[in-house]
């Protein structure tokens, strides 16, 4: 198995950040069998592009939310990876709070 679990849509609230946002969270390594997709679906012409980041980030989006790791944004990157036979990229990972951790 390449990721830990994969899912259809974002199980965690809406956090808000925009793309400038993003750039503030400096990537690290995340191993991708620590990683839960939100897409199920893939296509196979992004995936074999190789300027498929040309306008976006080079680093994939992962939010963390109770305790598990989201990949939101780079699963072309991520099988990318995969299929280069490594085990870990690197990321930009977010931080969500719990819903009650925010009210407090």
């Amino acid at each position: 198995m390449i990721f830990k679990e994969v899912r259809e849509g974002r199980p965690y609230p809406e956090h808000g950040l925009r793309q400038r946002d993003w750039a503030q969270v400096p990537p690290r390594p995340v191993r991708l069998d620590q990683l839960v997709t939100t897409k199920r679906q893939l296509a196979l012409d992004v995936l074999l592009s190789e300027e498929s980041t040309f306008y976006g980030d080079l680093f994939p989006h992962v939010v963390r939310w109770q305790g598990e790791l989201y990949l939101e944004d780079g699963l072309h990157r991520a099988l990318r990876c995969a299929l280069q036979q490594r085990h870990a990229l690197h990321a930009r990972v977010f931080d969500l709070p719990d819903a009650q951790n925010r009210r407090s």
